[in-house]
């Protein structure tokens, strides 16, 4: 498990999915925007959410547990983008499939 780092707020997610948020959060800054990143909290912090106002002069670390993300998925970039952009800000969207990959039933 990774972890989102915004001065004493935290979140812990899989790596891959880490890799994700910093590219997309990444690449949101970098055009100097800024947002609202909210999350629900784990079960064992508590019933709520944390959200935290992100802008290019945020101090922001991701720190990473293992090596392997896995491939790219850059339709899940975007759509966190775009999430980013809305009202309510950036909430984590699951991973849509990879292009080309097989549906699975559910």
């Amino acid at each position: 498990m990774g972890k989102f780092i915004y001065g004493d707020a935290s979140l812990r997610v899989d790596d891959r999915t880490l890799w994700h948020l910093e590219l997309s959060i990444g690449a949101v800054l970098a055009v100097g925007d800024s947002f609202h990143f909210t999350w629900r909290e784990d079960v064992s912090a508590g019933i709520g959410r944390t959200s935290v106002w992100l802008s290019p002069m945020s101090r922001l670390r991701y720190r990473y547990k293992g090596g392997d993300r896995g491939a790219l998925n850059r339709e899940w970039i975007k759509a966190l983008m775009v999430q980013a952009g809305k009202r309510e800000g950036l909430v984590l969207l699951p991973e849509p499939p990879l292009p080309g990959a097989p549906e699975l039933d559910r």
